[in-house]
Order: C-alpha cells, then structure tokens, then sequence
C-alpha cells in the first residue's frame, strides 16, 4: 500500500544517511557531518513529496482489485484490460 510522505521521509530526502531521532520531543539531530535541516526546509521538501506520490494514492484507490482484473483479461482480453487501467493513469497522470 502506498502511503502518504512524513517528516522522516522528508528528511531522509534532504539529508540522506544522516542520523537522527523523531519523536513525541522533534527532531533530535545526532549527526556532526551534516547540518540539521530547517523547519522549512523540511516542510517545502514534504510538499514536494506530497505532490511527487498524490497520482500513486490516487490511482491504487481506483485500480480494480488484481481479482476483478485478472477475470477482465480471462474474459475481454489484455486490451480490454489496458484499456480500463488507462482510465485511472488517464485521470491520474504522472506530474
């Protein structure tokens, strides 16, 4: 299942293999070679996160179940099938 960006996922964009904690407290930065990230920095990189994955969520929401669409392709084919999944990828596009 595709899940919506966090904060972690943010971070770990912008400052990868850095060490750090997250919890109830904040962020607590443990790292010495890398500067901690900016609370805004985060914030417009989650946005950006956000914007990047919308289609994905969007598009597993409206997908048939692999069920529904393996009897579509038993019973209409795989254009048939090809067909039905472009409705979603249609409605959804990559941004």
């Amino acid at each position: 299942m595709i899940q919506e960006p966090t904060n972690i996922d943010a971070i770990i964009a912008l400052r990868p293999n850095s060490e750090f904690n997250f919890n109830a407290a904040g962020l607590q930065w443990l790292d010495e070679k890398t500067t901690k990230p900016t609370d805004e920095e985060i914030l417009t990189k989650l946005n950006e996160l956000k914007v990047a994955t919308q289609y994905k969520i969007n598009r597993a929401s409206e997908y048939p179940s692999v069920v529904d669409q393996l009897d579509l392709i038993y019973h209409s084919g795989i254009d048939a099938w090809k067909a039905k999944i472009k409705e979603t990828k249609d409605k959804y596009p990559k941004p």
